[in-house]
């Protein structure tokens, strides 16, 4: 959901430019060259630059603390912080880019099941490839595990309610992204600290 907010209020509120999905960026910067709006280009290619050093960085503090803990909470405070800040579209959404870095490293599994939390692409094929399996199961392949499929399905979903989120928020509040900060303090109560990290 996080992600879905921080996606819908940066659509829209930052020129069409995404702050999590940088597969929708980096398509609508190649569409921008092409058409010769080298601007255009340039404001959706500069969030990738933010979101490879947040993912990094997400990287660095699990590897430093074997747990999620430090990675989440850095993204909840930038979260929470960079509506107050007096910053241009452009300087906000490279900082929710950061955060949104942050997440997609931070978070790659759940209940020890892969998942990414920052693009719903990948997670809709590997729900696809799991129906597939559970229909249709190979006789030397054990189906997978029917929290692997909602997982997967739940994951998708929380995307979908979150862009609904972050659009119904933009009119509500001029801080939409207090919402996706608050909800990333659950998900710090959520971890497992026991599964194995990178």
């Amino acid at each position: 959901m996080v992600a879905g907010i921080a996606d819908a209020v940066g659509y829209v509120t930052m020129n069409g430019v995404f702050a999590a999905n940088m597969t929708g960026n980096t398509v609508l910067a190649g569409i921008d060259l092409a058409k010769g709006n080298h601007l255009g280009a340039w404001n959706h290619l500069t969030p990738l630059v933010a979101f490879f050093p947040g993912a990094m960085l997400a990287r660095v503090l699990l590897r430093l603390s074997k747990s999620p803990t430090a990675g989440l909470l850095l993204e909840a405070a930038i979260l929470a912080g960079v509506g107050f800040l007096p910053l241009s579209e452009e300087n906000a959404v490279m900082i929710v880019a950061f955060a949104m870095g942050l997440q997609a490293s931070t978070i790659t599994s759940f209940a020890g099941h892969a998942v990414s939390t920052v693009v719903v692409t990948s997670t809709l094929a590997r729900t696809a490839d799991a129906m597939v399996d559970r229909l249709w199961p190979q006789k030397d392949k054990p189906p997978p595990s029917g929290t692997n499929t909602w997982l997967l399905t739940l994951t998708w979903t929380g995307y979908l309610v979150g862009a609904v989120i972050g659009g119904l928020l933009l009119t509500a509040t001029p801080y939409p992204l207090l919402v996706p900060a608050a909800l990333l303090l659950p998900a710090l109560l959520l971890r497992n600290d026991s599964a194995p990290r990178p």
